[in-house]
C-alpha cells in the first residue's frame, strides 16, 4: 500500500495521471504501476487558452483528425544505448544514472559523452524506409528531435559546432548529413504533417550551464536576474536556432517545445514536484519566439509543454493515457519499446497492446504519438518493422473508425470504446479483451450511446452481413462467420 499512497500523493489533485519525462516506465494508475517508485509527476496543464488565430484553429482541427503519429528520439547517445541526455543531469534519479565504463567522474563522463560526436556515423540512415513502413501502419504526422537537452543539433545550425553537420562528426561527410532536412523532406513528400521537437534548455551551452559554476540540477546554473547579459545571450541563441528550423526546413506544422522548467517564474505550479525545483526566473520570451515562428510558418501549432497559456496549443501527457475524455486538444506521447531512446534489446510492445492503446486514446478525444528510436547504425530494430506490418494489416480494415473521428459519450463502458464521425452519422464501437491473444466472441451485447438509432450495422473486416437487433440502449450482434479475421479488436460500425 505504501507505493499507492506515495503515487497518489505525487499526483496531488490529478490522481488519474502520473507522468515522468523521458523514462522507461508507464505511469498511469488505472493501466499500470511500475515496481520502481518514481519521484516525478506533472498534470495536464490547467489554464488552457484556445488559440484565436483562425489558421491555427483550423490546423488544430485538422491535426485532431490525424490520430496516429510518429515520434523519434535520436542523437549521439544512441551509441551508448542510454536514456537520452539525462545522464548529464546531476540529479540523483534512476533515469540519470551513469555507467562507470563511460567515465569514473562526472567531468570525465561529460567529456566522453560529448566526444560521442566524433564517432557518430549512422551509415544505414534511410528515412524513405521509415516513412514507407509507418505510413502503411496508419501514421499521418511525425515529430523529430531536432535538438534534445544535451544540446547536440541534428540539423545544420550556424549557432554551434556541436551538431551532426560539423566536421568533427564523421557523418558530416555523408550526403544525408543534415538529418533533420532529410527526414522532414522525406516524410513531407509522403503526405505527413511535420513536427519539430526542440529542447528549450541546452546543457551544452555555456550560456545555460555556465562553466563558471557546476550544474546543480536540470535548471540554469546561475541566476539570470543577476547575470542578465548571459541570459539574454542564451535567449538570442535559442531564438536564432528556432528561426533556423522554422525558416530553412520547408513547411513545419508543429513546433514541439520540451524542457518545461525553462518558463516564467510566475507560471510555476507548486503542486507539481518537479516544478518546485525551479528557483530562478527562466523566461525565454515565448511571445517573441512564437511571433517569429508564426511569421515563418503561418498557422503553425506551437506546443510549449506544461506551460499553460497561449503557446501551449495542445497538451501532452507522457507515457500515460488520461482516464477520462478531455475537452481540449491533447496527445499522449508513448514509446513502442520501454525507452524513448535506443537501447539494445529493448522490450517492444505487442501489436495488440499498441492498437488497444490507440483505441483508448482516440475514444477519449486524443492523438497517439508513438515513439520509435533509431539505433546508432541509423535504422530501427527489425522487430519494429514486424510490429508496423502487423498494425498495417489491422489499419487496412479498420481505418474508417479511427481517422477524422471524435469522442462520443459514454466514451468507454466495460470492454467497449466509442468514437463517432465528425458529422455524427457514424458511430464506431471497439471491443477489447486485453488478453494475450484476442478472440472475437460469436455474440456481443453492446451498449450504445443514447439517441443512437441504427439503420445499419456491420463489423469491419467481416464481409458477410451480421445479425443484429436493438433492445433499449444495447445491440445484440451475432458474428457467425469470419471471426478468425478479427485480430486484436472487433470494430462495430453503426450508420444512423
Amino acid at each position: 500500500m505504501q507505493i499507492y499512497q506515495r503515487l497518489f500523493k505525487l499526483a496531488g489533485n490529478y490522481p488519474y495521471m502520473l507522468i515522468r519525462p523521458k523514462t522507461k516506465t508507464l505511469f498511469f494508475l488505472s493501466v499500470f504501476i511500475s515496481s520502481t517508485l518514481l519521484s516525478q509527476a506533472h498534470p495536464v496543464s490547467e489554464g488552457y487558452q484556445k488559440p484565436t488565430d483562425p489558421l491555427v484553429v483550423q490546423n488544430l482541427e485538422e491535426w485532431q483528425d490525424l490520430k496516429f503519429g510518429l515520434f523519434m528520439h535520436w542523437g549521439t547517445y544512441s551509441q551508448w544505448g542510454i536514456v537520452e541526455s539525462w545522464s548529464l543531469c546531476p540529479e540523483d534519479e534512476s533515469w540519470t544514472q551513469r555507467k562507470p565504463e563511460h567515465g569514473k567522474s562526472y567531468d570525465e563522463y561529460v567529456k566522453n559523452y560529448e566526444n560521442l560526436q566524433t564517432t557518430f556515423n549512422p551509415i544505414q540512415f534511410n528515412p524513405e524506409k521509415w516513412a514507407d513502413a509507418v505510413k502503411k501502419a496508419g501514421m499521418k504526422y511525425m515529430v523529430f528531435t531536432t535538438k534534445h537537452h544535451d544540446g547536440f543539433a541534428m540539423f545544420d545550425t550556424k549557432q554551434s559546432d556541436y551538431k551532426v553537420t560539423s566536421p568533427k562528426t564523421p557523418f558530416s561527410k555523408n550526403p544525408k548529413a543534415d538529418v533533420t532536412k532529410e527526414i522532414f523532406n522525406t516524410f513531407r513528400k509522403e503526405g505527413f504533417r511535420i513536427g519539430a521537437y526542440f529542447s528549450k534548455p541546452d546543457w551544452h551551452s555555456d550560456d545555460y550551464w555556465w562553466s563558471y559554476f557546476p550544474p546543480k540540477d536540470r535548471n540554469v546554473n546561475y541566476d539570470p536576474q543577476k547575470y542578465p547579459d548571459r541570459w539574454n545571450a542564451f535567449k538570442q541563441f535559442t531564438f536564432n536556432q528556432l528561426n533556423e528550423i522554422t525558416s530553412n526546413y520547408g513547411k513545419i506544422d508543429i513546433l514541439w517545445l520540451d524542457g518545461g522548467w525553462v518558463r516564467p517564474f510566475h507560471t510555476i505550479d507548486p503542486n507539481v514536484e518537479w516544478q518546485r525545483t525551479i528557483k530562478v526566473e527562466q523566461d525565454i520570451d515565448m511571445d517573441k519566439i512564437g511571433a517569429m515562428a508564426r511569421r515563418n510558418q503561418p498557422g503553425i501549432i506551437i506546443v510549449d509543454r506544461t506551460v499553460p497559456g497561449k503557446w501551449e496549443n495542445y497538451v501532452t501527457p507522457e507515457q500515460a493515457v488520461p482516464e477520462h475524455a478531455l475537452s481540449i486538444p491533447w496527445e499522449s506521447c508513448m514509446t513502442m519499446g520501454d525507452s524513448f531512446s535506443y537501447v539494445p534489446d529493448d522490450h517492444y510492445k505487442s501489436s495488440q497492446k499498441i492498437i488497444e492503446t490507440l483505441v483508448k486514446i482516440i475514444s477519449r478525444g486524443g492523438n497517439y504519438l508513438m515513439n520509435i528510436a533509431p539505433g546508432p547504425n541509423g535504422d530501427y530494430d527489425a522487430v519494429v518493422y514486424d510490429r508496423l506490418k502487423e498494425i498495417s494489416g489491422w489499419m487496412e480494415k479498420n481505418q474508417s473508425a479511427v481517422f477524422a473521428t471524435r469522442s462520443i459519450a459514454p466514451y468507454h463502458v466495460g470492454d467497449f470504446y466509442y468514437t463517432q464521425s465528425k458529422d455524427g452519422n457514424t458511430v464506431n464501437i471497439f471491443h477489447l479483451d486485453e488478453k494475450a491473444e484476442y478472440k472475437a466472441p460469436a455474440i456481443l451485447s453492446v451498449p450504445i450511446p443514447e439517441k443512437v438509432n441504427p439503420k445499419s450495422v456491420r463489423v469491419l473486416g467481416v464481409p458477410a452481413k451480421v445479425q443484429w437487433k436493438k433492445s433499449g440502449n444495447s445491440l445484440e450482434i451475432r458474428i457467425l462467420q469470419d471471426r478468425s479475421a478479427l485480430q486484436y479488436v472487433t470494430v462495430i460500425q453503426i450508420k444512423q
